[in-house]
């Protein structure tokens, strides 16, 4: 694992997830450029003010060139998300709202439908980004904290489907079907046709080699993977609304 150093700006090799604090970026890849070098000093000036001298964000602790490693992280992003000391969800589309100040108990309806309503929800890579960590705290497009998924659950629970019980960890995601599970992923988009299938691994804690340029073919490969990991039959009929 490579995490950056969010007070010097240099990367840290070969670091062991179960042996480090780090804080950890969940976002909505629609940026490049200068934008998404402002996302990551923002991720930076959070995660430091926080505590956090390390962290990662997939836009520059990857590097995508090299398909071993793309392999590897795509494998691991759910328990680097689940190892991680802090998962900040950063929602670009959610301004501050002047009447819920940072950290307020109580934020206002007009940021909660703000929440509800934002474009990370409908993304593909960050479903598991949302059920992954233990820890998590939502901010708004000016990095100003919202709240923390459990005390969001509700909100989140109604955005996208997944139980608030499960959010909030009093319930373990391997204790709902497979077909619950498929019901969660079945209205998000991916850039990449092959992500629909590569965004759900940790999910199904199953593992395969990644293969851009193979289609739907890695959601049929999933499948496989599945039904050889879980002995679920509901997989055949994830359509439905099935717990």
């Amino acid at each position: 694992m490579r995490l950056l150093n969010t007070r010097t700006g240099q990367f840290l090799e070969d670091v062991d997830p179960n042996a480090t604090r780090y804080a950890i970026l969940s976002h909505v890849w629609e940026i490049r450029g200068e934008q998404s070098y402002q996302q990551i000093r923002g991720f930076c000036a959070v995660a430091r003010e926080h505590g956090y001298t390390l962290g990662w964000i997939d836009s520059c602790c990857i590097d995508k060139t090299s398909s071993a490693e793309l392999t590897e992280a795509i494998n691991s992003m759910y328990m680097w998300y689940r190892k991680a000391d802090i998962c900040y969800a950063y929602l670009v589309d959610v301004p501050d709202d002047p009447d819920s100040p940072s950290y307020s108990p109580h934020p206002s309806e007009r940021l909660l439908e703000a929440v509800e309503t934002s474009k990370w929800h409908t993304r593909g890579w960050t479903l598991q980004e949302l059920i992954a960590p233990e820890n998590m705290l939502f901010l708004t497009q000016t990095w100003r904290v919202i709240d923390s998924k459990v005390s969001l659950a509700g909100v989140l629970e109604r955005a996208t489907g997944v139980n608030a019980a499960i959010l909030t960890g009093a319930r373990a995601v391997e204790s709902t079907s497979i077909a619950c599970r498929m019901s969660w992923a079945s209205r998000r988009k991916t850039t990449r046709v092959e992500d629909e299938a590569y965004s759900l691994m940790g999910i199904f804690g199953v593992y395969m080699p990644t293969i851009y340029g193979e289609g739907r073919n890695a959601f049929l490969r999933l499948q496989q993977e599945i039904i050889k990991t879980i002995p679920d039959q509901s997989i055949f009929a994830w359509g439905r609304e099935t717990v």
